[in-house]
């Protein structure tokens, strides 16, 4: 069986409400979250979870309020001794802006996402501004797109689920490491999402829905899903991986 170890790397942040990631809780909140991609070390390809931000802002501020650096796409990777085309496998967890910038730097890799996502890339309802279709013109045009129409294993110890939360396509990773099967959400969330405040499971709310949704009851029901099928969770934003080499 493969297993691996998980590397998040901070390649971009955005300064927001806070009620962005916890629906209809901390609205007014200042809140930073890291943007990452994510390194899975183990077997025999190079592979990431997400490509994160082109042109991150690095700022002593916001390393100051993730708790950790902010780098650069080949920065981030060249701290484990790789090059964009060093990577050989690429899994979207979705494909707003924000995790798809640097797709086009791996030019030798192959892209798992979602049909339903490239779907929506390419007819976004004008509510959701955060596609933009030019980040995937290169890896389409190049042939570079694996279409996943089906949840199951990917790869040997990394399988997917289409969970549909956040997104119309969203996939969540089960990734099998030495702490068991570990989640990387497929939906923008933190640690609060799943682990919420006293006066909220004060009203029998188990999990807190992200702060933009496809269909929030249903967002609701697939977080305790992935919770009830991992034996960890990562949180696709939470600030405190940044501090950290491994999860």
């Amino acid at each position: 069986m493969s297993t691996y170890t998980i590397h998040p790397m901070v390649v971009g942040t955005k300064v927001f409400d806070k009620g962005m990631m916890t629906y209809q809780h901390d609205y007014g909140t200042p809140y930073t979250i890291p943007i990452y991609s994510w390194y899975l070390e183990g077997g025999d390809r190079k592979i990431l979870v997400d490509t994160g931000e082109m042109h991150p802002v690095q700022s002593d501020d916001r390393e100051q309020a993730i708790g950790g650096r902010i780098y650069t796409f080949e920065d981030a990777l060249a701290r484990y001794d790789l090059r964009p085309a060093d990577i050989d496998v690429v899994i979207h967890t979705h494909l707003h802006a924000d995790h798809c910038e640097n797709d086009y730097k791996c030019t030798n890799a192959r892209f798992y996402i979602h049909e339903k996502e490239l779907e929506t890339i390419a007819n976004p309802h004008p509510l959701d501004y955060r596609y933009v279709e030019d980040f995937i013109f290169e890896i389409r045009d190049a042939g570079q797109i694996e279409v996943v129409r089906e949840d199951g294993e990917l790869l040997p110890g990394i399988s997917v689920m289409h969970t549909p939360a956040h997104t119309p396509g969203g996939m969540t990773v089960f990734v099998d490491t030495d702490r068991g099967k570990t989640a990387i959400t497929g939906f923008c969330v933190i640690r609060e999402n799943f682990e919420p405040p006293v006066q909220v499971r004060a009203m029998e709310m188990e999990v807190i829905p992200p702060g933009t949704s496809v269909n929030t009851y249903e967002a609701y029901d697939l977080m305790l899903k992935v919770r009830d099928m991992a034996d960890y969770i990562i949180p696709l934003h939470e600030p405190e991986f940044a501090s950290r080499d491994t999860v």
